[in-house]
């Protein structure tokens, strides 16, 4: 997601970022890449790795032999060769993280066969790069139409212009094989460029488009996810959700890759658990397996008994081990179910007024009286304090406190004791 400083501008576009809205990427922190070997010196004697990685449009990237002297480091835009023409991208990844990506995605040791970074971007090639980037919707939206009157079953997902303008490239998803030796010529008439259709599949495609998945965030296959594993709906059932392939699919249409990422916790929880295929025979009934909850490693069953209700109870690990060990040495044991099924007592929390005896914090939220007279024509006292809870101040003597007179009118009804004066009658 983009950083918080790129506030967007007048005219929309991110006024924090120095590319003014025509980055390679389409959006911020797109398939970015850390580079923590950055500080660290080569030995003595070596020379810095001969290659850079360049990031161009959306999720699209290469790996290009730079010229001695060069000096390129990320975020650098730069002129590369491509066919015909050249294009420009901007380096993502330099020094000795490049020869292990370059492992790691099985290109070859050698950089002798890679194309050729020309040299860093000036601002003529900047300009002609925004203005052929510029083209890219207009040519989308006409593209889609012409595919449209020739009724061809594709969908076309993205256009990607070259550097210098002279070529694009169109990425389309068809659910068959598409002739479009035709609809080639077309687009080439049409917008008067080199053209180059490229099939992807669902998941590249919403990679490239991108998008917020149901927990909120971006896209996976769009800022950070390269390598699209299979999912299956086994990966699902060893987490113990529900079949529902609206809830399991993601934007593409494709089972979540996300299904993928704590899979092996659950498939090394699951082999440490009794088997869940085996029935549990007591004296409440033969229970059959439900489902697993591993975080609360708990097991769940319904148990059936002649002539009863079914009843589902959740059993700890140990004590399923423990029937069925039972169960193999010819025992039925007794479980009590009413008992196990009753929710455990949570842990006693203090409050905050009651950790160190404090007062309570809602102290200060009753309004305190005003200072005006009272009823009975007395003052209120300096203290503050309410009508009803007014005292009379101990006597240094030790004598029995007078309790004070109570003016207005009326006689007071039911007083007795507490030693004072009668009140006279109105």
């Amino acid at each position: 997601m983009g950083c918080a400083s790129c506030s967007n501008g007048k005219d929309g576009k991110p006024a924090g970022c120095r590319s003014n809205g025509y980055c390679s990427t389409s959006g911020c922190n797109k398939l970015d890449v850390f580079d923590w070997l950055a500080g660290v010196p080569l030995p003595g004697g070596q020379q810095p790795f001969d290659a850079v990685e360049v990031r161009f449009k959306n999720t699209r990237k290469g790996f290009y032999r730079t010229p001695p002297g060069l000096g390129l480091v990320p975020g650098d835009l730069v002129v590369v060769e491509a066919s015909p023409g050249h294009d420009v991208g901007m380096v993502s990844l330099a020094g000795e993280l490049v020869r292990l990506q370059m492992e790691r995605k099985e290109k070859a040791g050698d950089t002798f066969e890679l194309r050729k970074v020309l040299r860093k971007a000036t601002q003529e090639d900047i300009d002609r790069w925004h203005n052929a980037r510029r083209l890219e919707d207009d040519t989308l939206f006409g593209a889609r139409g012409i595919v449209r009157d020739m009724r061809l079953d594709m969908k076309l997902s993205d256009v990607e212009y070259q550097g210098d303008g002279t070529k694009a490239i169109f990425y389309y998803t068809a659910e068959e094989r598409v002739d479009f030796r035709d609809l080639v010529r077309r687009f080439s008439d049409n917008f008067h460029i080199k053209v180059e259709m490229k099939q992807i599949g669902a998941r590249q495609e919403a990679g490239r488009i991108g998008g917020i998945g149901d927990c909120g965030r971006e896209l996976c296959c769009s800022t950070w996810l390269t390598d699209f594993r299979s999912v299956t709906t086994s990966a699902a059932r060893y987490q113990q959700l529900a079949l529902n392939p609206v809830k399991l699919a993601g934007q593409c249409g494709k089972l979540k890759c996300c299904l993928n990422y704590e899979l092996d916790m659950y498939i090394e929880a699951v082999k440490s658990y009794p088997s869940a295929k085996a029935k549990l025979k007591t004296q409440a009934g033969t229970g059959m397996h439900i489902k697993t909850d591993i975080f609360l490693e708990k097991m769940w069953y319904i148990f059936k008994a002649p002539g009863q209700v079914p009843t589902m109870a959740g059993l700890k690990i140990e004590q399923v081990r423990e029937i069925q060990e039972a169960n193999k040495a010819g025992e039925v044991p007794f479980i009590d179910l009413a008992l196990v099924n009753e929710p455990e007592p949570k842990p006693k929390t203090h409050d905050y007024e009651n950790v160190v005896g404090q007062d309570d914090l809602t102290r200060f939220d009753s309004k305190i009286k005003s200072g005006k007279r009272k009823r009975g024509g007395g003052k209120k006292r300096s203290g503050g304090r309410p009508k009803g809870e007014q005292q009379a101040a101990p006597a240094a003597n030790g004598e029995k406190p007078k309790r004070r007179k109570r003016g207005g009118k009326g006689r007071r009804k039911g007083g007795s004791g507490g030693g004072g004066d009668k009140p006279k009658e109105g």
